[in-house]
């Protein structure tokens, strides 16, 4: 084993990682992880990968890996040295946007539409009832001068406008009352979601989300931490380190399970549809946590 294999390995120890949960965060297969605590830079793919890796590797354990190069020069072959590629690969945080937001995205261009037709239908009727008040004037200057009956004529037109007020005024308060009836009617609707623990064994502890047909996932990071979540399944969605006051946000709607490793619990803050998950099992206990979530859609 090279010095600096074995730097890297005690990094990975001390931060309790297995070469699985490595693999998982820096998607290097976990043969190439071997071969460079091992020094053995013959079994990789390719002469510029060794630097890469390397690289990836540090910046998982949280060492520096500019640093690590100097220092341990000697143990990375120099022939590799001058074929390095400009960018290296790194894992990043692939956040997707939520279906809640791409809906409202959808149905942008439908309200604009219907804006504009209310708009317009607004304008008509502006227009219309200039021209009923014009015509109004004139047909009473008409009827004045014909029948000389001046107070007659302006007394029926003063009691047909008070008798149009009124009917606008019924059917404004009827609208109102009919929107805050519905406002009332869809508040009432609205479930109250329940997270509640259903099971808790040794480094795991299994929830049950309740009263919602909804499921966002907020992961943020009050500390550097590193996090993998996958389904029921066994299906991947993220694996990687999120540094400190960043987050990792998915909607999970369409999962009957989700679980989560947490490599550093006291730094991490779970989030589900916006309320934040107390932690059974006391973060200063065990720093690393499984955390199932079901999530039973009624």
């Amino acid at each position: 084993m090279s010095e600096l294999g074995n730097r890297l390995k005690q990094a990975r120890e001390e931060r309790n990682l297995s070469l699985e949960d490595l693999q998982d965060l820096t998607k290097i297969q976990k043969r190439y992880l071997v071969g460079i605590e091992e020094g053995n830079y013959e079994m990789m793919p390719g002469k510029f990968y060794v630097r890469a890796f390397i690289k990836q590797y540090a910046e998982a354990v949280g060492l520096d890996s500019e640093l690590l190069f100097e220092e341990y020069k000697n143990d990375v072959p120099s022939t590799y040295n001058d074929d390095l590629p400009e960018r290296l690969s790194r894992v990043k945080t692939q956040k997707e946007l939520p279906k809640s937001a791409s809906k409202a995205l959808e149905l942008l261009p439908k309200l604009l539409i219907i804006a504009c037709i209310i708009a317009i239908a607004v304008i008509v009727w502006i227009w219309r009832q200039n021209g009923a008040e014009t015509d109004g004037a004139l047909h009473t200057e008409s009827t004045v001068e014909d029948t000389g009956n001046v107070y007659e004529t302006a007394e029926g037109a003063t009691k047909s406008e008070n008798g149009q007020d009124e009917e606008e005024n019924s059917l404004v308060e009827s609208e109102e009352n009919t929107t805050e009836t519905e406002e009332e009617t869809a508040l009432e609707e609205v479930p109250a979601q329940t997270i509640s623990v259903k099971e808790t064994q040794a480094k795991t502890t299994t929830y049950e989300l309740t009263g919602t047909d909804k499921f966002e996932l907020e992961v943020v990071a009050k500390g550097n931490t590193w996090v993998s979540i996958k389904n029921g399944t066994g299906k991947a969605f993220f694996g990687a380190e999120i540094k400190e006051g960043e987050s990792e946000i998915n909607d999970f709607t369409a999962e009957s399970e989700i679980q989560l490793r947490i490599g550093n619990v006291p730094g991490t803050e779970i989030k589900i549809n916006g309320e934040v998950l107390k932690y059974e099992i006391n973060p200063s206990d065990e720093t690393i946590q499984n955390i199932n979530i079901l999530n039973t859609q009624e």
